[in-house]
């Protein structure tokens, strides 16, 4: 009887994993379940031994597995230790974009499978990215805020110093991958002019999108609102720096809600009080929580939320969803849809035809 562990945190819940795997197999009720309940999202994730953006323990993490085959999770922390740790282990189900939190070589060196969760807050990461924009554009959190401590801004209405529109708007999104994408559909849909740099996505795609694809330079040149969607990589990290942050028109709006270390911090502050940069929406950051003396706390026209992109119940949902549906076809013998590492699947494979 294969023995799953459902490794989940406050988010992604291990009863929603659990119901997920059972809703997806008719093998479920011959599956045992242990849980393990990760900090994560009260106690921030960070790196945990060789491993980034993990939750817990390794020592919890090798306890809880005693007898697991399959362990799905979201922040669970896979280090090599635990590989060692763990001779009957043979899948392991991320539920996130990407097994950042897993050592890749360390599973394929133990023959472990690694799936993951491509699309799984595409929506809300979206949806979420067009908010900051707005919000930044209209100033509407500010205006909030002082309206609630006493001072009702009219001046706000000068013209000097009104907002903006996305209608006609030229938006320039740096990465097209399926957040990007889905951005791109509802800024048309709001009018914008949609500009994309991304050096991996199809010409073709971009274009039947209604979307032009341009150089990273010509993209700042053009934007009156740059939206970050990239995946951080080791040639993405400060892909937005000094030097080019200053191609920007004069009063661009920077929304970053993808990855802190895609944007180097340190020139903000001082684009934001020339007036070089209109407004700042971050939804991440080079240090997470950032440290109390953090320059951009008091930075004008900064609008700040904490990593909340992807927070919706459907993401928890359909991320559980999506590594279930792996593990189902995992359990009926077939190939898991989203293997990190297929070489692993592909000697299983041929292991159990010969």
């Amino acid at each position: 009887m294969p023995h799953i562990l459902a490794a989940g945190d406050l988010f992604v819940t291990p009863s929603l994993f659990i119901d997920a795997v059972k809703a997806r197999t008719s093998a479920a009720a011959d599956v045992s379940f242990g849980e393990l309940t990760l900090p994560w999202p009260i106690e921030p994730f960070g790196p945990v031994g060789s491993v980034d953006e993990a939750s817990g323990d390794v020592p919890s993490l090798i306890e809880a597995m005693a007898g697991a085959e399959i362990v799905v999770t979201q922040m669970a922390p896979f280090t090599a230790e635990v590989f060692e740790s763990a001779p009957g282990l043979r899948l392991i189900s991320i539920c996130r974009g990407g097994p950042v939190n897993v050592d890749l070589e360390a599973a394929t060196r133990a023959g472990v499978i690694v799936t993951y969760a491509p699309g799984r807050n595409a929506v809300a990461a979206a949806e979420f990215a067009v908010g900051l924009m707005l919000t930044a554009m209209r100033r509407i959190v500010i205006a909030d805020s002082e309206l609630k401590n006493g001072a009702w801004r009219g001046d706000y209405y000068s013209y000097e110093n009104a907002g903006s529109e996305l209608d006609g708007a030229t938006v320039g999104l740096i990465g097209y991958g399926a957040i990007g994408r889905i951005v791109a559909r509802v800024l048309n849909a709001f009018g914008s002019n949609v500009l994309t740099y991304d050096p991996y996505a199809d010409a073709e795609t971009v274009k039947d999108d209604g979307v032009e694809l341009v150089e990273l330079s010509e993209l700042l040149r053009r934007s009156s609102v740059v939206s970050l969607h990239a995946r951080l990589t080791p040639e993405t990290h400060h892909l937005l720096n000094a030097e080019n942050l200053s191609l920007l028109p004069r009063g661009t709006v920077l929304v970053n809600s993808a990855r802190g270390g895609l944007l180097d911090y340190a020139p903000l502050p001082a684009l934001l009080a020339s007036g070089q940069l209109g407004a700042l929406a971050l939804d991440v950051y080079d240090i997470e929580p950032p440290p109390a003396d953090w320059p951009l706390f008091d930075a004008p026209n900064v609008v700040l939320s904490p990593h909340l992109a992807g927070a919706t119940k459907q993401t928890a949902e359909r991320a559980a969803n999506i590594v279930a549906d792996d593990i189902a076809l995992y359990l009926r013998g077939e190939r898991p849809r989203y293997v990190a590492n297929p070489a692993v699947w592909n000697v299983l494979s041929a292991g159990s035809r010969s």
